[in-house]
């Protein structure tokens, strides 16, 4: 004897059936939406951090090698008499450039933000589903 075929849910259950199906769709789909979002915001974020650790880095190296060869040469070569001028025009100098470099650092760090427009995204599902409750 053949085997009855099992039909679709009929009835009221199916509307339910139905109406659970698609909350689940979607929502496998805002996950999965969001999951790669993440991924994506965190490889950018990896790469932002080794540019600000590098600019750190040869900051520091600039500002180290420029103010250690500077006292050499400025003891060496100037003729004592301009030694102070020359000492303080190219310690000022260098004092600047490694102010403005670090300065530079610092206003890419701070833009910087971690997974902010995930967070974003995540507020707008936030308000969409709060809007489909209050309804």
């Amino acid at each position: 004897m053949a085997e009855p075929i099992k039909s679709a849910p009929q009835g009221p259950g199916k509307g339910l059936f139905d109406i659970v199906s698609r909350i689940a769709t979607v929502v496998v789909g805002m996950v999965e939406t969001r999951v790669r979002l993440v991924v994506v915001e965190l490889e950018e974020e990896k790469a932002n951090i080794f540019q600000l650790l590098l600019m750190a880095g040869i900051t520091l190296i600039f500002t180290a090698f420029g103010l250690m060869s500077l006292l050499v040469l400025l003891f060496w070569a100037i003729d004592p008499a301009y030694r102070l001028i020359a000492i303080g025009t190219a310690t000022g100098v260098l004092l600047f450039l490694a102010v403005v470099l670090g300065a530079m650092t610092l206003a890419k760090a701070k833009r910087s933000t971690l997974l902010s427009l995930t967070r974003k995204q995540l507020d707008i599902d936030r308000a969409l589903l709060e809007k489909d409750d209050n309804l």
